[in-house]
């Protein structure tokens, strides 16, 4: 027989409308809140403020000082406590009241998250859910402006933002957002169809034709009608009519990007970086096209046959690699995979202890730990390190997926190398023999176990001889 825990729906608790009591003795409480801010008893101002949220979750002063309280307590750092498995059980209790539509629950937990890491992008993402669905829109945009503030190239956070900001038709800052996510995605097709979705409904909320909102006014050469006009020629006349309106200059450059024409859309870009005064997004996503550029010449001059050239590219793509990067790392101080990426250009240029340290930093993201690992085996190999080399290609083995079969194979052939030059034949022939079974065809691993077989046989036969050796030196002793 059921139980009526198990045939009932779940129900949102009904928000009772504020009673005018029970607003001044919020108010009350949040004027006392501000006090022990004051006097930096953070801990007790969380707590009142805290009670303000949850009394009245519509009320943005109340989150905004509850954020910043926060905040404060933790000096800014944008990482709290670093307390990633404090607070499991309301991390946990977040996940199922989203699940079961209590968004009640999904503030009251997520506040408790919050306080050991105010930028917790999971818990932030949950409440502006929340918030949404109560109907609480300003207050939804304060949770997820916190949590662009802890990483402003979150592809999710970026594109649960655009969502809310297209839902009040603030279509630039929407598309700003999607642009974001392309920096990280530049090959998803439905992100760039979705900007030039918001595009076009910024265009019909103008009152204007798509096909005339860049050019109402103006003409191309005389006689050619306006809707003769190329889209490259559409864009150009947009920017000579907004010059400071960016989403014209991202088209155009995106345009030039379809057509690997990567030296105009480098032009175009830094165009819009001198007409932004220095926007740090406009300016990421220079940096990656120059990268694209660079790396297109580079190809180009190989093909040419020119090796003069080749290097000479090659040697400013690896420049400019490294300079894009620790800039990325510098300004986005929790983004992970900046940071892996890079060690891998410190690695890629020799310097292998920047690359130790780079990597270390990064492989705290679970999605990156095993190449983390594999990387972390190679740099200590070359710095002659090698039982540091060997104990980071086990955990690669161990950490790296199945399905990763490139980097899986790598590391146990680099595993099985190592540990035979160092003669510990179990762990080189254990490894070698899990490539084999994996692909048998890969590199030399046929010959790597002949050879590990070989060695083995040699040591132990020199192991014998050194032992009758020292068993007859001990016969003519007693002699």
């Amino acid at each position: 027989m059921a139980t009526e825990e198990q045939t009932q729906e779940p129900q949102e608790p009904t928000r009772q409308p504020l009673t005018p009591a029970k607003e001044k003795r919020l108010l009350q409480c949040f004027e006392h809140a501000g006090k022990q801010v004051t006097l930096k008893s953070y801990d007790y101002a969380t707590n009142l403020l805290a009670e303000c949220v949850m009394g009245d979750p519509s009320n943005v002063e109340y989150v905004r000082s509850y954020l910043a309280n926060l905040k404060n307590k933790y000096g800014n750092n944008r990482r709290g406590k670093l307390a990633k498995f404090l607070k499991r059980g309301s991390r946990t209790a977040v996940k199922k009241a989203v699940a079961a539509d209590q968004w009640y629950d999904v503030i009251k937990h997520g506040l408790d998250v919050l306080t050991v890491n105010p930028w917790d992008i999971p818990a932030l993402t949950a409440m502006a859910t929340a918030s949404e669905k109560m109907g609480d829109g300003e207050v939804e945009m304060v949770y997820l402006k916190a949590a662009l503030e802890s990483d402003p190239k979150d592809p999710g956070v970026n594109i649960q933002c655009a969502e809310a900001l297209k839902a009040r038709q603030q279509y630039d800052q929407a598309i700003a957002c999607l642009h974001r996510v392309e920096l990280v995605r530049p090959d998803d097709e439905e992100i760039q169809r979705a900007i030039a979705s918001l595009a076009v409904e910024k265009t019909i909320m103008l009152g204007k034709s798509p096909d005339d909102v860049a050019v109402s006014g103006a003409t191309a050469s005389p006689g050619q009608p306006v809707e003769q006009l190329t889209a490259e020629r559409r864009l150009e006349l947009r920017i000579e009519r907004e010059p400071k309106e960016m989403t014209h200059y991202y088209e155009l450059s995106q345009l030039y990007i379809n057509d690997e024409n990567y030296g105009k859309a480098v032009e175009i870009l830094a165009a819009a970086y001198e007409a932004s005064e220095g926007n740090e997004d406009i300016r990421d996503r220079w940096d990656d096209v120059q990268l694209r550029y660079l790396r297109q010449q580079v190809v180009n001059a190989h093909d040419e046959g020119d090796k003069e050239t080749e290097r000479d590219l090659k040697k400013q793509l690896h420049e400019k690699e490294l300079t894009v990067y620790q800039a990325r790392c510098e300004r986005y101080p929790n983004n992970l995979a900046f940071k892996y990426d890079l060690g891998l250009r410190y690695q890629f240029n020799g310097q292998y202890n920047e690359a130790i340290k780079q990597y270390q930093k990064a492989q705290n993201d679970p999605r990156r730990k095993g190449v983390c690992m594999l990387a972390l085996g190679q740099c200590f190999q070359q710095i002659k390190q090698y039982r540091l080399a060997v104990a980071h290609y086990k955990s690669a083995t161990e950490e790296i997926a199945d399905r990763d079969a490139k980097n899986k194979k790598k590391s146990l052939y680099l595993l099985s190398k190592l540990a035979l030059a160092m003669k510990d034949f179990e762990t080189a022939e254990k490894n070698a023999t899990r490539l084999a079974a994996m692909d048998f065809t890969y590199k030399d691993v046929s010959e790597l176990l002949d050879k590990i077989t070989q060695k083995r046989e040699e040591e132990e036969a020199k192991g014998q001889a050194d032992q009758a050796k020292q068993e007859d030196d001990e016969d003519d002793e007693d002699d």
